[in-house]
């Protein structure tokens, strides 16, 4: 007879936390001309002429209209550059970001 105890093995599945998103938020402001505004949101968050329209007059209607939702790295980072590439041309239009809930 076979008198041998055979124990499985267990593995240990380790589980990868998916990153903290963060959105992309458009301060609306009085100074920055609408097609500059459509530019930056079709060059730096890859939208359409109709979709950077729309965000673009939502955040003039409501203050700030949510852009994207990214991790915080890129969130970040496309907050600066759309910013900064204002502020390069003279524009005081503001990009922001804060954790997703």
């Amino acid at each position: 007879m076979n008198d041998t105890v055979t124990t499985p093995k267990t593995r240990t599945k380790t589980k990868v936390e998916r990153p903290k998103l963060h959105k992309v938020i458009l301060i609306n402001d009085d100074y920055t001309p609408r097609e500059f505004v459509t530019m930056i949101l079709k060059a730096e968050f890859r939208m359409t002429g109709d979709q950077a329209y729309k965000v673009m007059i939502t955040a003039h209607k409501l203050g700030a209209c949510v852009v994207a939702v990214f991790t915080r790295d890129v969130a970040e980072t496309k907050a600066t550059r759309a910013t900064d590439a204002a502020r390069t041309k003279g524009y005081p239009l503001l990009f922001t970001t804060e954790p997703e809930e």
